[in-house]
């Protein structure tokens, strides 16, 4: 069992993907809304058996062990030799936890939520697991290669056909694609360039073989396309146009997905690509990776300040917070080959680890809250809500942890990867890191100000909400109510994470700290 056990967890949502496919209804002779029923009731219920195995997989991962651990190694395509190899370590152990928990809890709440084309949308919501999970365990570059492109397709259709009408979700959709794949056509050409240079597509290898090791040029464009291909699913500043469109059209739960796991796609790809197959060249150009990294958390604060819509302002919040895993990588990166900054250089891999996990559990429960009061009010304009505090507090009480998650209040859980990032590159980075202290003030500010007070303070105006109609659609906004039983369950989950990570950051730090330890210990004079 351990041996197949990520076979197990990446293909399940393969097969509940097929099963929704089947005709139930004209099998069990049962009409189309039973029919329905019984098909969100049965995709929610198998994503809880990759969920219930990545718990196990977590519980039996030694951090203290070497290398990988869980491997599987075939072969696929022999004339390429290319091997079907899965494997995992402190990095991807607790990303795929993360996965599968906002997919079940993504599947739960649109089971209660999602009216049209129910089974195409669990069918792609499924078969976007499997591509997710089947890049964080990978270690094969075509396999890599082929559930990073195999996630693209569910994404774009579920912006464009689930997506708000009033919000382009065809032009947003085809957009996320074409920025995507621009990015895979980069990866795929360094791909065959590793190969082409150590004879092989193996991750472990080719990190051990160190590709165009003699040619300082070729490396630094195999490095740079791969830092292009995942700097725009991060994304980072230049290449982060594509993500305020994509989430103000996707539906809820794409929105919690696209934030959740698949921005974390990018920045694992640096982690695990560019980092250690690529050790000079990262370091060469680790400066520019800081500089974009602070760019980012800079801009994407300041631009959330400007925004009046609420799920557009959570997206470019977004921007800024995965900049903090690009300053840290950066810095790490300068790290390498200088004992003096290698605990530094620890420190600040641990915090952008960390800002991936703690963003997804944070930020997807932003944008289940923004979903839940969307549902009620059909509308998203901070001018147009106030007072809800007293309407809703419940409501309230959970967008209140959630927000100061968010702005990295100390005792929640975005504390700390925002702590462990600037304690890393502070040594190695000093003035870059104080520039991006700066989005921690502006992030504060556009939670309190922005969120808070136009959302929840104020005296509650019930005509604001109760007598507008969206231009668009036509749905009507209607007097608010508090957080249904379904909703709560949804975000409980979330809220566990904040605090409980908040309090004890070592149930992450146990895995992180000893995988990037070991890697930046075996750079070291590379």
């Amino acid at each position: 069992m351990t041996s197949s056990l990520l076979t197990v967890i990446t293909f399940v949502p393969l097969l509940g993907a097929i099963l929704t496919l089947f005709p139930w209804g004209r099998w069990l002779g049962i009409d189309k809304d039973r029919e329905e029923r019984l098909i969100k009731n049965g995709a929610t219920a198998i994503s809880l058996l990759p969920l219930g195995l990545a718990l196990m997989l977590a519980a039996q991962y030694n951090p203290s062990a070497p290398g990988f651990q869980f491997e599987i190694k075939v072969p696929w395509i022999t004339a390429l030799n290319v091997h079907y190899h899965l494997g995992v370590d402190g990095l991807s152990v607790p990303l795929v936890f993360l996965t599968t928990l906002l997919t079940t809890l993504g599947l739960w709440y649109s089971a209660q939520t999602i009216k049209t084309r129910v089974r195409e949308f669990f069918f792609l919501f499924l078969l976007l697991e499997m591509g997710m999970i089947g890049v964080f365990v990978s270690l094969d570059l075509v396999l890599f290669y082929v559930f990073w492109e195999l996630g693209l397709v569910p994404m774009y259709l579920l912006i464009g056909v689930w997506g708000q009408p009033k919000d382009r979700p065809q032009y947003s959709a085809i957009k996320f694609f074409l920025y995507t794949m621009a990015g895979s056509v980069l990866m795929l050409l360094a791909i065959i360039g590793i190969y082409l240079s150590v004879g092989t597509f193996d991750i472990v290898e080719a990190a051990r073989l160190k590709p165009f090791a003699d040619n300082f040029t070729l490396a630094s464009l195999a490095f740079w396309a791969f830092f292009i291909a995942f700097a725009i699913k991060v994304p980072s500043w230049p290449f982060h146009t594509w993500l305020p469109d994509a989430h103000t059209a996707a539906p809820t739960a794409g929105s919690v997905i696209l934030a959740g796991i698949l921005l974390k796609l990018g920045a694992y790809g640096i982690l695990r690509i560019n980092l250690p197959i690529f050790p000079q060249a990262f370091k060469a150009y680790g400066l520019i990776v800081v500089i974009l990294g602070v760019i980012s958390i800079v801009y994407g604060a300041l631009v959330s300040l400007a925004q009046w819509d609420l799920k557009r302002l959570i997206a470019y919040s977004s921007v800024s917070h995965m900049g903090y895993v690009m300053l840290g990588a950066g810095a790490a990166a300068l790290a390498i080959g200088a004992q003096e900054w290698t605990d530094s250089g620890v420190m600040a891999l641990n915090g952008a680890a960390l800002t991936m996990f703690n963003h997804g559990i944070s930020t997807g429960a932003l944008f289940f809250l923004v979903g839940v009061i969307y549902e009620r009010a059909h509308l998203r304009d901070l001018k147009m809500f106030g007072g809800l505090s007293n309407k809703l507090p419940y409501y309230y009480g959970l967008f209140a942890v959630t927000a100061f998650t968010s702005l990295g209040l100390p005792g929640l859980a975005g504390f700390w990867g925002e702590f462990f990032v600037f304690r890393g590159a502070f040594d190695i980075v000093r003035i870059w890191a104080a520039i991006g202290v700066i989005g921690i003030v502006l992030t504060a500010a556009y939670i309190l100000w922005k969120v808070v007070q136009y959302v929840f303070l104020g005296q509650y105006d019930p005509h604001k909400i109760k007598h507008w109609t969206d231009p668009t659609t036509g749905a009507e906004g209607h007097e608010p109510t508090d957080v249904a039983r379904f909703e709560k369950i949804t975000l409980w989950p979330l809220v566990f994470f904040m605090v409980l990570v908040g309090i004890f950051p070592a149930v992450l730090l146990n895995y992180f700290n000893a995988a990037f330890l070991a890697l930046l210990t075996s750079l070291a004079g590379k």
